[in-house]
């Protein structure tokens, strides 16, 4: 349904006190779990718990980034919805990068601070995903917010599912295979951002072409009736 609405000159721009209110809200929300995350991960020793705290990073300076761009022109708005599909896209390379390496060199994780990390990330996760839950349509800007934070709730039911798979297996392998799903959803959601932005850059080009060439017409038209000179 989203690809309908791309081309809207009357999408939704984030131009409202209400929706800057809530961003806030979430950028809070999302700064306090990642050093939660952090901390967590590294005495857990979980790739899980670390690929979550990224996430977690990369949203609060993707709503950081949305927030200032908000009241800007459409080109500006989508370069920086571009910029973050592409921070996502790097993200997402190095979860799946660092997931590889970690599957010969880390030893098994400790399932129960996973479970309970991911418990309270789910929660503050659910509560970001219910203040936005009212825009999740827009434009590109807007669209990455939501994107990602349904990523963030994704993510942490994905690692309390890994913790139950550790505890239950007594080996590292489902924590390393959630932390790769959680790579390939960055880069998904990276596809969908930067063609969204895409579309509206091009937009963008084509109504400035529009423009400048209403105006040569209008002055090649105007020179073509001047008065001769005497």
């Amino acid at each position: 349904m989203s690809g309908h609405h791309c081309h809207h000159d009357t999408q939704f721009d984030g131009a409202s006190d209400d929706y800057k209110r809530r961003l806030w809200l979430v950028i809070a929300i999302n700064a306090a779990m990642f050093v939660v995350e952090v901390l967590a991960g590294a005495f857990a020793d979980s790739q899980a718990l670390r690929a979550d705290a990224l996430d977690f990073l990369g949203d609060a300076a993707t709503y950081a980034l949305s927030l200032a761009v908000i009241g800007a022109s459409m080109r500006l708005r989508a370069s920086a919805a571009l910029l973050k599909g592409a921070s996502l896209a790097l993200m997402a390379v190095w979860v799946l990068g660092s997931t590889l390496y970690q599957t010969f060199v880390l030893g098994v994780p400790k399932a129960e601070v996973m479970g309970a990390i991911g418990a309270l990330a789910l929660a503050a996760n659910l509560a970001s995903v219910l203040i936005l839950v009212r825009y999740t349509e827009g434009d590109a800007n807007v669209r990455s917010v939501w994107l990602c934070s349904r990523n963030d709730a994704i993510g942490n039911v994905a690692v309390m599912i890994a913790a139950l798979g550790v505890w239950g297996t007594a080996t590292a392998w489902p924590d390393l295979i959630v932390a790769a799903i959680m790579g390939s959803l960055f880069l998904s959601s990276s596809i969908q951002i930067v063609r969204r932005a895409r579309a509206e850059l091009r937009h963008t080009s084509d109504l400035a072409g529009e423009h400048e060439h209403g105006q040569s017409h209008s002055h090649v038209h105007e020179h073509g009736h001047e008065a001769p000179n005497p």
